[in-house]
């Protein structure tokens, strides 16, 4: 069995909108099967929420101790 893919991430911490969508797209334009994106951002993106959902993106969000949000995106299942 191979080792899994690393993730592709796209820290965003210090980026103002809209680089961190853009570079998001960007990162996802490059996903392989098996791999995840990322995000490292200090506020919940919801306008990329609806566009993952809508293009067959599955993610979840993960609330660091520092106030940043961990948005790990991969492909949807099915």
């Amino acid at each position: 069995m191979s080792e899994p893919l690393p993730p592709i991430v796209v820290d965003a911490r210090r980026l103002l909108p809209p680089e961190p969508m853009e570079r998001t797209l960007e990162a996802l334009d490059e996903l392989k099967p098996g791999q995840e994106v990322l995000l490292m951002i200090p506020r919940q993106p919801a306008p990329l929420f609806d566009m993952l959902r809508n293009n067959g993106y599955a993610y979840t969000v993960e609330s660091q101790p520092d106030g940043v949000f961990h948005i790990h995106i991969r492909h949807a299942a099915g």
